[in-house]
């Protein structure tokens, strides 16, 4: 048997093993030692066991994975958040459907602290969406407008799943921040927008709000929100003016949102606890998934298969476009039930060797790849975020309205992804003209 058809076997039966809900970084570990004692033999399998784990988890790269996690866990754990949704209210709750579009804006800037779609859709659906509910919002609208926003933290910077496809691509992790400023800013309007429009169309989706704060409220509240833009400044800012490396920056965020927290007396060992104890959990998920990974990148290369899909794709004469909307429709089903970092990394092994024999500009792909994902943590029958926000409203709402009210969604997103395939400068504007 061929080395193509044994990685075509046994990544069919990596996704069986993900499909029965086993881990998904002990699948891949599990599948690629099978592998290569199929294609080589047991003594290759235990050097590659024994090689790449270690490695892999001692390269100083991936250190900022762990930092952006406790930086965004120790924001939200001492409070440093608390006061984004009530900012955004007083400012945007007149327009139409104005807490949902308050819970768009908030949900950004939480993103942006935290870099996790899971963190930001469960902190916000505590937040926002009770006060939603109790405004008389559609229960659709108020628990997917937090499933949507949560999703940003997957574009905007700086991101998790960025940082682990600069690192895997091999492409600048600042160019692909600085990549997902515009997308990032381009999806809230979109969801603000399509909020609007409908809230204008069906008025009894959102009913009005009767808010009439003074400047001094609004005052108020924009002084409680002041410790998340100095966060995002300071790290973002470093790594435009080269003050410090992406990887660097990590480290620098963690410390400036333990200042700031120490600052406003909100530092309290169980909190700083809390946050150390989430982001080891949230570590050890993401490297396991990683090494398995790896190690599936090296079974593949040896059994040739990427480097046979990239003849037969040449062969056929597709077109870049035509290309890209296949690799829309590969995430957009597996999306369906393989989790976000688990599914990108699974699929670029297949996916960098196509997009180098195309001459795709890597950060537009990154940032194309990442939207797709957004979209996955969306759509049933997994929705990651949507599990998330039913298990944050319990039984007030029921998943399935979920699912409904975060369709509208997933439609607005697909536009947005086709205007960003359809103009790849803005993606790529801002990294060349920064950097």
């Amino acid at each position: 048997m061929s080395g193509e058809m044994i990685a075509v076997i046994c990544i069919a039966l990596a996704l069986g093993m993900i499909l029965l809900r086993l881990s998904i970084g002990l699948s891949l570990i599990i599948v690629s030692f099978l592998g290569f004692i199929w294609i080589a033999n047991i003594k290759a399998a235990l050097s590659m066991l024994a090689s790449v784990p270690f490695a892999f988890v001692g390269d100083w790269n991936l250190s900022a994975i762990p930092m952006f996690l406790l930086m965004g866990y120790v924001a939200s754990t001492t409070g440093l958040t608390t006061g984004l949704f009530r900012a955004a209210r007083l400012l945007l709750s007149r327009l139409p459907g104005g807490l949902a579009v308050s819970s768009v804006g908030a949900s950004g800037l939480f993103a942006a602290a935290s870099g996790s779609s899971i963190a930001t859709s469960a902190a916000m659906a505590k937040i926002a969406t009770p006060e939603m509910l109790k405004h008389g919002y559609h229960p659709g609208l108020a628990t997917g407008v937090i499933a949507a926003g949560g999703t940003l933290g997957s574009m905007i910077p700086p991101s998790i799943l960025l940082l682990l496809y600069g690192y895997y691509a091999e492409v600048s992790i600042g160019q692909l921040f600085i990549a997902g400023i515009i997308p990032g800013i381009l999806t809230m309007v979109f969801y603000s927008g399509m909020i609007i429009l409908r809230c204008k169309m069906t008025p009894t989706l959102a009913p009005p709000v009767d808010d009439h704060p003074s400047f001094r409220d609004i005052l108020a509240a924009l002084r409680d929100v002041w410790p998340l833009p100095v966060l995002i400044v300071c790290v973002m800012v470093g790594i435009f003016v080269g003050f410090f490396t992406p990887t660097q920056a990590g480290a620098v965020g963690a410390l400036v949102a333990c200042m700031i927290a120490a600052a406003r007396k909100t530092l309290t060992w169980a909190a700083l606890r809390n946050a150390v104890e989430e982001t080891l959990h949230g570590t050890a998920g993401i490297f396991l998934i990683l090494i398995g990974t790896t190690m599936l990148t090296n079974f593949l290369a040896l059994s040739g298969l990427p480097t046979t899909i990239s003849a037969g794709v040449l062969e056929s004469g597709l077109g870049t476009y035509t290309l890209l909307i296949g690799i829309a429709v590969v995430y957009i089903f597996l999306g369906m039930f393989v989790d976000s970092i688990g599914l990108m990394l699974l699929t670029l092994p297949i996916i960098m060797p196509l997009a180098d024999a195309y001459g795709i500009d890597l950060i537009w792909l990154g940032i194309i790849i990442v939207k797709l994902l957004e979209i996955g943590l969306m759509t049933p029958p997994v929705g990651l975020n949507v599990y998330v926000i039913n298990g944050a409203v319990g039984n007030a709402v029921s998943l399935n309205t979920i699912f409904r009210g975060v369709a509208w969604f997933i439609v607005t997103d697909l536009i947005c992804l086709s205007v960003i395939i359809a103009f790849p400068a803005l993606a790529t504007f801002l990294p060349q003209f920064i950097m």
